[in-house]
C-alpha cells in the first residue's frame, strides 16, 4: 500500500494527518533548523492523541554532524521514556560521509526499533557508499530523500533509478503533485508531506483537507 508520511510539529499537527488519511508522522521541533528533536512532552501528547505511527527526529543541531554524541544518547532515552517507538535519524562526516559511529551508537540505543534515515544521504559525498555503509544496520527500513540536496526538481532522475534499493523510499524535499505521477509510474510508494499541509508555512497548523487531497492523489495514481 502506498505510504503518506506528514510532518507534525505538535498533538494537533497529528491529529489533522491522521483525519486527513496520513498512514504516518514524522514528528520534528524547528522547521528553521530543518526538523530537530521534538521534546519529550510532545511526543506524549501525540502518542495519546492518535493511532497512527509517529518517527521522531533525533537530532540536537542544525545540520549533519551528530554534535555531542552523549546528549543526543540521553535525549533518545528521554524520547523513549515518553513513548517513542520509531525514529528518524542520520549523521555525516565533515567529508559527507557516513558517521557510522554516531548512527551505530543511537541505533544500538533505539534497540530494534524501525527507523529512517533522513536527507543527510542527499548531502553526502557518495549516496552510494553511504547505503552500503549502513544496509546491514538493525531496523533500518527506510530513506527519506529528494534525490539530490537541492530538492525533487533536481533530484528526480536518482529516485527513479533507486526505486529498487532494498530499504523503502520515502520521497520529501520540494515534493510537488506534479512529481507525482512520475514517481508513481517508477514504482515509489512512500511520500513525505510537510509544507505541502500547511496553508501558511511552518507557523501555521496542519490542514485536514490538504491532507486528504494528498492522499487521494497518491492512492488514485498507485490504484
Amino acid at each position: 500500500m502506498p505510504l503518506l508520511e506528514v510532518i507534525a510539529l505538535d498533538a494537533r499537527d497529528a491529529v489533522a494527518a491522521q483525519a486527513g488519511g496520513a498512514d504516518r508522522v514524522e514528528l520534528v521541533a524547528d522547521m528553521a533548523a530543518d526538523g530537530l528533536s521534538p521534546s519529550p512532552a510532545i511526543v506524549a501528547e501525540v502518542r495519546a492523541a492518535v493511532d497512527i505511527p509517529a518517527r521522531v527526529m533525533l537530532r540536537l543541531a542544525d545540520g549533519f554532524a551528530p554534535g555531542n554524541l552523549g546528549a543526543l544518547v540521553r535525549r533518545t532515552v528521554e524520547l523513549k521514556g515518553a513513548g517513542a517507538q520509531e525514529f528518524v535519524l542520520g549523521f555525516l562526516t565533515s567529508a559527507g560521509t557516513v558517521d557510522l559511529l554516531a548512527v551505530t551508537r543511537i541505533v544500538e540505543e533505539i534497540e530494534g526499533a524501525p527507523w529512517t534515515f533522513h536527507r543527510a544521504i542527499d548531502h553526502a559525498a557518495d549516496r552510494k557508499a553511504l547505503r552500503e555503509a549502513v544496509a546491514g544496520l538493525p531496523s533500518l527500513d527506510t530513506f527519506l530523500t529528494a534525490g539530490a540536496a537541492t530538492g525533487v526538481d533536481d533530484g528526480i532522475d536518482t529516485l527513479t533509478a533507486e526505486r529498487d534499493a532494498p530499504q523503502r523510499l520515502l520521497v520529501g524535499g520540494g515534493l510537488r503533485f506534479d512529481h507525482l505521477p512520475r514517481l508513481t509510474a517508477a514504482g515509489i510508494d512512500a511520500f513525505h508531506a510537510g509544507s505541502g499541509v500547511r496553508h501558511g508555512g511552518w507557523d501555521t497548523p496542519v490542514d485536514v483537507d490538504a491532507v486528504r487531497h494528498w492522499r487521494a492523489a497518491i492512492d488514485d495514481l498507485s490504484a
